[in-house]
């Protein structure tokens, strides 16, 4: 079955597809996501600290920030194993979105705290910088450093220990540490489509003091271009493997399933869909694993062109696969107790995440004709 195929000269790939394997097999995160969504939570505590404890949330982030240091690699295939896997806990907005921003800011005793607490679990630090439609709107910050607006689709607003906020001052783009919970912060929280609930929050009249203040000017625009790079390959791995995952699922209920004395799939209707779900599968797999690829030789517009097509590839791919998936499941696909409606859920609300397809082919052509 289709797989982001990548060099594994150390194992170190195939070690990590077997310690998410195995977390799963010990939580069943369908049953997770279930818990979550009837409780109203944005993460669950218990396995965000177990995917802590395994190295998965500071994969990516610098040893001298208390990460593995590991590279995109790495971060493609955990991201994909996660997908395969159900775990729905928000890793790509809560994990690598952050830590990508700070490991690509100048070090400080503030960014250091933040980094290494990203890392361990102890700190959830959603990023504050999307409008009501996912686009960017930085909040306002006063000439007083005193800040105020309103941030949208925020994953793990209300766990949030602190939130690091793109803001306005004058013209110039800031990065701001906020601290959760203080005067002036409301949080409110809505339910997302797969259990992820997502958060508006907003400030009025909070203060900032200087040493809050991250980063000002083009470095703030470089963080950002360098964290959603990222963050939009690990969701773009992520949706591969629901892809694959749904596939596999929906090739083995055919098998089982009878009608007119035969396994469906034997007939020829079902194998052609199969099929076109096997090819959806495995190009988004391959624009993956091209970007990952890319990245070999640093940043720039190779790296920036292949992050866009996989994403836009493999969030078209596994849409269209889970949809095909619970139709080809029957009845029992659009209950809630078969699981293989939670992976249509899960890739709808992914898919949408930094950027639908269309939006990420707009950007393409946009850093192609600039290259």
């Amino acid at each position: 079955m289709p797989l982001i195929i990548l060099d594994d000269p150390d194992s170190t790939l195939s070690m990590l597809r077997e310690s998410v394997a195995g977390m799963a097999a010990r939580t069943d995160p369908a049953a997770v996501m279930r818990r979550r969504r009837s409780a109203g939570a944005d993460l669950d505590a218990e396995v965000w600290k177990k995917m802590a404890q395994a190295g998965w949330l500071g994969l990516s982030l610098p040893e001298d920030l208390g990460g593995a240091g590991l590279g995109l690699a790495e971060l493609a295939v955990l991201s994909e194993s996660l997908g395969r896997a159900l775990v729905t806990e928000p890793f790509a907005m809560l994990s690598v979105f952050p830590g990508a921003l700070l490991a690509a800011l100048e070090p400080s005793d503030t960014v250091r705290d933040l980094a290494e607490g990203i890392a361990s679990g102890a700190r959830i630090v959603p990023v504050l910088w999307q409008d009501a439609r996912g686009r960017c709107q930085p909040l306002q910050l006063s000439p007083e450093g005193v800040l105020g607006g309103e941030a949208h689709l925020v994953s793990g607003g209300t766990s949030a220990t602190a939130f690091l906020v793109l803001a306005q001052q004058g013209d110039t783009r800031v990065l701001l540490r906020v601290r959760a919970g203080g005067e002036g912060v409301r949080v409110h929280q809505r339910p997302g489509i797969d259990a992820a609930t997502l958060s508006n929050v907003a400030f009025q009249g909070v203060a900032v003091a200087a040493g809050d203040i991250l980063a000002q000017g083009p470095a703030v625009e470089g963080a950002f271009d360098h964290a959603i790079r990222m963050t939009r390959l690990a969701l773009a791995a992520e949706l591969a493997g629901l892809g694959a995952r749904a596939l596999e699922l929906t090739v083995d209920y055919t098998r089982e399933r009878v009608q007119f004395g035969k396994s469906i799939a034997s007939f020829q209707a079902i194998q052609h869909r199969l099929v076109d779900m096997w090819a959806d599968s495995e190009f988004a797999c391959a624009a993956v694993a091209n970007a990952v690829e890319a990245g070999k030789n640093g940043p720039g517009p190779a790296l920036s062109l292949a992050v866009l097509a996989a994403k836009a590839r493999a969030g078209e791919a596994a849409t269209s696969i889970t949809r095909r998936a619970v139709h080809l499941h029957g009845a029992m696909g659009f209950t809630d107790q078969s699981n293989i409606g939670l992976y249509l859920k899960r890739a709808i609300a992914l898919n949408a995440t930094l950027g639908q397809p269309e939006e990420m082919r707009l950007a393409f052509l946009d850093v192609e004709n600039a290259a």
